[in-house]
């Protein structure tokens, strides 16, 4: 390599294996200036931008560390979970959906179809990995993650990592303990050992472990530290006990509380301009406040993990064509397709006496259908926030129906009117109501374009900038949509409507657009079909289609459990500044405290039963991940192909009252009157227990048993042990006197 190494010539070399990334990276750093290698450290707009950044975020990449004499190209950010922010481009279902489809290998495909359009838009870094716990269902942001439990978690956000790196690195998000929206800059989350070592980080390190790019930090405080700051678990537990070699930005605007502590802390890049850093670190740095060494550390770790993705990423570019593509257009229509959920499927009487079949699907004979409510027709795709993705079509659930049944009578009404949309139900053979959420009822909080400069002057309030524009610019603050949930039911306008169609027409499909679970006691008896059709992406309404109609199964799986009674949840309080996370939320609480679900954990209803058996397993006393595997036999006795996902769970069932850990999960389709049997890898994270003093892990003690189910187990009847029984100790004979 030449004395004045460019970018490209380090991206050469380590591809051709002259150099290692360390050594490459450290001959870059040796050409950078203080001034270039501090801003290596923070964005590269200044703080003028502020007010832009909604509009700057869908029109271009925010770079951050670029050094254009040296060729370095910098971190190129794109956010979006599910899909890229930057222009008209695909549209996925949200996370939260994709989770319900219990699929990583399609994940993977997601994750591959987000990378090709990031690098396309002329992005590097993208922040389409969320795998924040949900908590409770009411946090605003649930949609964006993967449900409430750490192995589907795991597993869903390695595969959309591995999927993402082949063509920009990705941004894991938000680490750690975020579950709340409206006190996101503020709330302080205590939490014990254990749950924090074994419930609300096993997830990230297992995508640590794939060899995740960067990590981002949470805006919350952990046990009176902001992230940012955070130590204890950026250095302590992310780098010396994890190993992570790769780079940590913040949260944008707010997520930088202190520059020299942040980055001695081991956050290596505040995001997305130059505000604290560029103002703080050249004077501490010359007065030795800051080591040299410390600047030298985070540099190199951005530069190696830029350069070693450079070299292994995929050599052919992608052009404007990736976007939106066809390939991309149907892997959405087949995401959204396999992530709807049927909840209910019950037959109904016609007036001529009780059908033998359930609702669904819709006969092949169909004459008439009237599909109603306020989301019938909505382009209705997730909240507004940072992750809004912008396709260059939507099909609505009416427009999806209308091009799958072309010969059917589809009468339609808002639902603004409950006594009109009665009339059109009652005139035809089934009606469709379809209700829910938007924008307006969860979602990031969002500020509205006015207010961008609220956001400006928040941030000369706070000390992030300082000047004489700060009081104008605060006149503007106002929130208007989004945030956390203020109910878990639907709104009273839509349960009216259902009860009003129902009452009209006992045929009646209710297909539920929202986030995160709804709650349906009180309507839902009234009801012979329901469905979760979640925030379907661009290709929703068609996807939707294909499931009534039954092109398509209904395979999805909710991930997680939906009560009877929000009581019967953790406790959530939207305005909170304190909160304790431990581990008992969701399914497990509910298992706990002895509540039924209205629908568990894992349940899903498809157009034919399938039936499994646990054939045979493999689990031992491993501290790692891989603890084994299992053997599932799964028989189709219907006359249709099926498709389910076998669960293993294990439990103490030594205990009053198991609680059920999922260890592993996998999809199966087979078809009619066949057979399968199936390998079901387990995790052992969920029955071990972490030492705090030496971080080793060993098995959980009680009476653990390892049973196969298609949703969260009711029973622990048939369970096997977990780990088998270790042989009694042989009689030891008398040793011999010595002489």
């Amino acid at each position: 390599m030449d004395s004045a190494p460019t970018f490209d010539d380090a991206v050469r070399s380590v591809r051709a294996g002259e150099l290692d990334a360390d050594a490459a990276a450290d001959a870059l750093i040796a050409e950078l200036s203080d001034h270039e290698l501090l801003g290596l450290l923070d964005g590269d707009a200044g703080p003028w931008v502020l007010p832009l950044i909604p509009w700057l975020l869908i029109s271009r990449p925010f770079v951050a560390g670029a050094v254009k004499r040296l060729g370095i190209p910098g971190i190129r950010f794109s956010d979006g979970a599910r899909g890229v922010v930057i222009g008209r481009s695909t549209a996925f279902p949200v996370a939260m959906a994709r989770a319900a489809t219990w699929d990583p290998e399609l994940e993977q495909q997601v994750g591959r179809a987000i990378g090709l359009e990031t690098r396309a838009r002329g992005a590097n870094y993208s922040a389409s990995v969320c795998v924040n716990l949900l908590r409770h269902p009411a946090w605003g942001r649930a949609q964006e993650c993967y449900g409430e439990d750490p192995v589907l978690t795991g597993r869903m956000g390695t595969a959309i990592t591995r999927g993402l790196q082949a063509n920009a690195m990705a941004c894991v998000k938000h680490f750690a303990l975020n579950s709340m929206e409206d006190m996101r800059f503020e709330v302080d989350v205590s939490v014990d050992e254990h749950a924090l070592h074994e419930v609300y980080l096993p997830h990230f390190k297992a995508i640590v472990d794939a060899g995740a790019a960067s990590l981002m930090t949470a805006y919350n405080q952990v046990r009176g530290r902001y992230m940012d700051v955070n130590a204890p678990l950026l250095t302590d537990v992310l780098r010396t006990e994890w190993g992570f070699e790769g780079f940590v930005s913040s949260d944008w605007v707010f997520g930088t509380h202190d520059a020299v502590a942040s980055l001695q802390a081991g956050m290596e890049i505040e995001m997305p301009l130059r505000l604290r850093r560029a103002r703080e670190l050249p004077h501490a740095l010359r007065t030795g406040r800051l080591d040299r060494s410390t600047v030298l550390q985070a540099a190199h770790r951005i530069l190696r993990t830029t350069l070693l993705h450079y070299a292994n990423r995929d050599t052919d570019e992608p052009g404007p064509a990736a976007v939106a593509s066809p390939e991309h257009r149907a892997l959405a229509r087949q995401v959204a397709a396999e992530s709807i959920v049927l909840l209910k499927n019950e037959p109904v009487g016609t007036g001529t006496g009780t059908d033998s079949a359930p609702l669904l699907p819709l006969s092949p004979g169909i004459r008439s259908i009237a599909v109603v409510g306020r989301l019938a027709d909505r382009e209705n795709i997730g909240d507004h926030g940072s992750s809004r993705v912008r396709p260059p079509s939507t099909v609505s659930p009416l427009r999806g129906l209308r091009a799958a049944l072309p010969n059917v009578r589809i009468t339609t009404a808002s639902g603004r009117s409950a006594r009109t949309a009665a009339a059109a139900a009652s005139r035809a053979e089934v009606a469709i109501v379809v209700v829910g959420l938007d924008q307006h009822d969860e979602g990031e909080t969002v500020l509205t374009a006015t207010v961008e400069l609220g956001v400006l002057g928040a941030a000369f309030t706070t000390g992030v900038l300082r000047g004489p524009l700060s009081g104008l610019v605060r006149l503007s603050a106002r929130f208007v949509r989004g945030g956390d949930r203020r109910s878990l039911a639907l709104r009273a306008s839509d349960i009216e409507l259902i009860e009003a169609v129902t009452a009209a027409n006992p045929r009646t499909v209710v297909v539920l657009i929202g986030g995160s679970a709804i709650l349906t006691e009180g309507w839902s008896e009234r009801v012979p079909a329901l469905a979760m059709a979640w925030y379907g992406g661009m290709e929703g309404g068609r996807a939707l289609a294909d499931v009534l109609t039954g092109a398509s199964e209904p395979t999805g799986r909710l991930p997680f459990a939906i009560p009877t009674d929000p009581a019967h949840l953790t406790p959530f309080d939207r305005t909170a500044t304190q909160v304790v996370y431990d581990g008992s939320w969701g399914q497990r609480k509910l298992d706990a405290d002895g509540h039924a679900a209205a629908f568990p954990f894992g349940f899903g209803l498809g157009y034919t039963t399938l039936e499994h058996e646990l054939v045979s397993h493999s689990f031992g006393d491993s501290a790692g991940p891989a603890a084994g595997s299992a053997e599932v036999r799964v028989r189709n006795p219907g006359d249709r192909e099926g498709t389910t996902v076998i669960q293993l769970y294990a439990a103490d069932v030594s205990l009053d009252r198991p609680v059920a850990q999922l260890l592993g999960f996998q999809r199966v389709t087979v078809p009619a009157g066949g057979e399968s049997v199936i390998q079901v890898e387990l995790d052992a994270v969920p029955t071990l227990q972490r030492d705090p003093a030496t971080h080793e892990w060993s098995p959980r003690p009680g009476e653990w048993m390892l049973l196969a189910a298609q949703h969260s187990p009711l029973s622990w009847t048939g369970a096997r042990p977990l780990r088998p029984t270790p042989p009694a100790p042989a009689a030891r004979r008398p040793r011999a006197a010595s002489s």
